[in-house]
């Protein structure tokens, strides 16, 4: 099989990649840094670089595979992340139609249903819609919960104030996954190719709320009874731009965190009953342990 991967050497991607390979198959990683060219070829697949808002270069590079993997990189400069969100699943859409490929997973997300009011996501959304638009063409959604990895970017937070929080409540459920066991659905689902239409899959590795979170993460790296603080949305949004992020992208993850709290964000995940992915949060904090030692 010949498979065309979006996502470069990311969290999702790369382990993606060495289960494709391991498995006999031609792997081409897209990647818009050159740089990475040694490393994609050192995994056993070939690397096309280019730029993932090109819908020609996308057309060529995908052109005679017999899937495609496709997410869209994130990109906090934009001026509209929903825009910028959007706009790549017509791209995705003109590429995949032009080049003719009939089967394509694509990464999507816990929350996707719904069309405004959960930030980011809605982006992706629409992206869905896009790639349901093309006839002929099978097309999996995955749609992963939270991901563990995300909760790096709180180490500042603890460091600095001895808590973690934000803009959701502590009793809030936060739907929980690991990046390598969205990669090893996305193999299993790649390697089987039996999806047909368009469908949609959740991925989850745990359910835990905030203050579990917190608990958990505390005791992981040397603080017992670590606190989780929610913070009103006005505060959360302030604190994300004094910490460097554009104001749009920091009203887009408040505005995420906000649907989270109102559950509208994982409604729908409800009505599809997953089995939990191996790792759990006691996993994934012996990872955050060695990362906030090394921060």
């Amino acid at each position: 099989m010949k498979y065309v991967l979006t996502g470069s050497l990311g969290n999702i991607t790369k382990p993606l990649t060495e289960k494709l390979v391991a498995a006999g198959h031609d792997v081409t990683v897209i990647s818009s840094h050159p740089e990475r060219e040694a490393a994609i070829t050192k995994l056993g697949a070939k690397a096309a670089i280019g730029s993932v808002g090109d819908a020609g270069f996308l057309s060529r590079t995908f052109k005679g595979a017999d899937a495609v993997y496709t997410m869209v990189p994130p990109n906090f400069t934009t001026p509209d992340w929903k825009a910028y969100i959007r706009g790549m699943g017509k791209i995705y859409a003109a590429a995949i139609q032009s080049s003719g490929v009939k089967k394509v997973v694509n990464l999507s997300s816990i929350g996707a249903q719904l069309a405004e009011g959960c930030g980011p996501v809605s982006g992706i959304h629409f992206v869905e819609l896009e790639l349901n638009n093309l006839a002929g063409v099978d097309i999996l959604h995955l749609r992963p919960a939270f991901f563990y990895t995300n909760l790096y970017s709180s180490i500042g937070l603890i460091k600095t104030a001895g808590f973690y929080g934000n803009n959701y409540g502590a009793e809030t459920t936060v739907v929980l996954t690991h990046p390598d066991d969205i990669a090893g659905t996305a193999a299993k689902e790649l390697l089987a190719l039996d999806f047909t239409g368009k469908s949609i899959l959740y991925i989850a590795s745990d359910e835990r709320d905030s203050r579990e979170i917190a608990a958990v993460l505390g005791a992981a790296i040397g603080k017992p009874g670590l606190a989780y603080v929610e913070f009103k949305d006005e505060d959360a949004l302030k604190g994300a731009v004094q910490a460097g992020l554009p104001e749009d992208v920091a009203a887009n993850f408040v505005e995420m965190g906000s649907s989270l709290r109102s559950g509208k964000m994982i409604a729908d995940y409800k009505k599809h009953p997953v089995s939990l992915s191996k790792t759990k949060l006691e996993d994934f904090a012996k990872e955050f342990a060695i990362a906030y030692k090394n921060s």
